[in-house]
């Protein structure tokens, strides 16, 4: 179906060539690159980078490393440099890259369905603590991300993680990124259909495969089978949702153009059933339509969800069809709205064959090698050595006799990881913010950490799902738009006039079948100092005015502006 490495570029083009220059389309004859990127992309594939990091730069060090190679190329196999110490956020714009660079790294471990052995996460501990200072922080996708990499030690943490099936290929750079999966794909008592081969299928066909590996921008994905919703299907850039057919059976619905940063977009239903089968099939179409018809010549519109948005619903869909599947795909009936309220499978629930999974609570995601260490030892006493990441920052243990599992929570909960967490442990994500990152302008999870303890002390009863997601810039990495309280870092003045760390605020966001952005208050920001104050102050409004099982962001989307500042 797709075109092979070697003539992916002249293979795509399928209509009239024109001879403006357009938005760098490959399909439409637009070959020539026309920023940077693009040409260091046609210049040498980005997979190719790794020969050179074995065998050049892990042996000359860092100042050896080409510049396209180090902010470019370096990144489909997972390595951003990482923020250089004390540069305040003020300076994030303004400084050149080399002068934000620090001499270390972040590499990101791909973990694609979230799915992990005990001997798996054992490893990655082993590697946090013996490279990476003991960092290994869950992401928003399912992945492990580590701090303070140095280039000497790449090649040997590679060999350490791909000798237990684990990888870094394309967790970064303009590639197929990690395929998000149900964390409890195959076990759910409830699940539709389980996903499971699809991902499996997608990554064997995808991933390090130079045919998709210069793709426009990143490309997110998502394949899950729960009623839950629980993989964010509608912020990735291609998802299938599960549902029943009322005359074929279980099988996916397909959703494709969502993504947040600056330019939010909800994805959209092509009102198309695939069966698990042709899941497969389906995904390396809709990739293949972005790498030709993707818009390559600006950065900030070389999303999908940009080239979705000019085409439409009907004319992407038929694209798909004509050009890419050579046949029709089958209408089908849109997902029934969750039942739940929390998506994250965090607490005690049964599985399909009588045992349970528990699932628990981090502290923003920031975890360490040790404390996964003991989580893996943990989970191969009381399980069958099987655990998983969610989309939500939080862990599960598989596979629980019922005999165990007080004994597991007891000693999960020993560990400072809840599986009856207060809605602020539960709903607070954070991303990486100043201290590691880059783009970032303040800092994130030790705000998080402290922001959880300080709630819980002022509103110890408060019992609603509440999702309170922060943001060290405005990029949306921890999906500000789409959280109850979203918070975007920026600088801000206080009462003194003094330049501080602060937050614009998004209120009442939400995902599922009636997914919305924040609403922004005008002119409403809040100082990191001020937050809890700011946040009790919401809270308890809410909770005075809300109408009879009202969620938070209905309030918020007709409560006055007073009530919100």
């Amino acid at each position: 179906m797709a075109a092979t490495p070697q003539n992916a570029a002249a293979a795509t083009p399928r209509r009239k060539v024109s001879r403006h220059r357009g938005e760098g389309q490959w399909a439409v004859g637009h070959l020539t690159p026309l920023n940077g990127n693009e040409q260091f992309k046609k210049d040498d594939d980005g997979l190719n980078v790794r020969t050179r990091i074995e065998t050049i730069y892990s042996k000359r060090g860092f100042d050896s490393i080409d510049p396209n190679d180090l902010r470019g190329r370096m990144r489909w196999w997972g390595l951003y440099t990482q923020r250089k110490p004390g540069i305040d956020g003020g300076k994030t714009a303004i400084l050149e890259p080399e002068e934000l660079d620090d001499k270390f790294f972040m590499l990101r471990v791909r973990v694609d369905g979230g799915r992990l052995t005990t001997e798996q996460l054992r490893v990655i501990g082993e590697v946090s603590q013996e490279f990476a200072r003991g960092t290994a922080d869950i992401t928003d996708r399912q992945n492990i991300q580590y701090h303070w990499i140095r280039i000497e030690d790449v090649p040997e943490i590679w060999n350490r993680l791909e000798g237990v099936g684990l990888s870094t290929t394309e967790a970064c750079g303009d590639t197929p990124r990690v395929i998000l999966g149900s964390p409890v794909a195959g076990i759910a008592a409830d699940e539709i259909i389980d996903g499971t081969p699809a991902v499996e299928e997608i990554h064997r066909r995808i991933v390090g495969n130079p045919a998709f590996s210069n793709l426009p921008r990143k490309f997110k994905s998502a394949v899950s089978g729960s009623p839950l919703l629980d993989v964010a299907h509608e912020i990735n850039d291609i998802a299938f949702v599960g549902v029943r057919h009322p005359e074929h059976g279980p099988g996916f619905d397909l959703w494709v153009g969502g993504g947040l940063s600056t330019n939010p977009k909800i994805g959209v239903r092509l009102g198309a059933w695939v069966p698990l089968a042709d899941v497969p099939d389906v995904h390396e179409g809709v990739i293949s339509i972005f790498r030709d018809y993707g818009y390559r010549r600006l950065r900030n519109r070389a999303r999908l969800k940009f080239l979705v948005a000019d085409w439409g619903p009907e004319k992407f869909r038929q694209v798909l069809e004509d050009e890419y599947l050579g046949r029709k795909l089958t209408d089908g009936p849109a997902p029934e709205q969750p039942t739940q309220r929390w998506r994250d499978h965090v607490g005690v629930h049964r599985q399909n064959d009588g045992r349970f999974y528990v699932g628990f609570a981090p502290r923003v995601g920031r975890v360490d090698g040790a404390l996964l260490a003991k989580i893996a030892d943990l989970a191969e006493a009381h399980g069958s050595g099987r655990v998983r990441t969610t989309v939500e920052q939080k862990m599960i243990v598989l596979d629980v006799e019922e005999t165990r599992v007080e004994s597991l929570v007891a000693g999960l909960e020993a560990l400072d990881l809840r599986v009856g967490p207060s809605p602020f442990r539960r709903g607070t994500m954070a991303c990486t913010g100043i201290e590691f990152c880059k783009l970032a302008i303040v800092e994130t999870k030790a705000r998080g950490s402290q922001l959880i303890d300080e709630l819980e002390r002022r509103l110890p009863d408060f019992d609603e799902p509440i999702t309170i997601n922060l943001n060290g810039c405005p990029n949306a990495c921890a999906r500000i738009q789409t959280a109850d309280i979203g918070l975007k870092g920026q600088l801000m003045l206080d009462e003194r006039g003094e330049q501080v760390e602060g937050f614009q605020v998004h209120l009442g966001g939400a995902l599922g079948l009636e997914p919305s952005f924040g609403r922004k208050v005008r002119g409403l920001k809040v100082s990191s100092a001020e937050l809890p104050d700011y946040i009790e102050r919401v809270l308890t409004r809410f909770q005075a005015e809300r109408a009879d099982g009202e969620r938070f962001a209905a309030w918020a989307a007709r409560a006055s502006e007073e009530a919100l500042s």
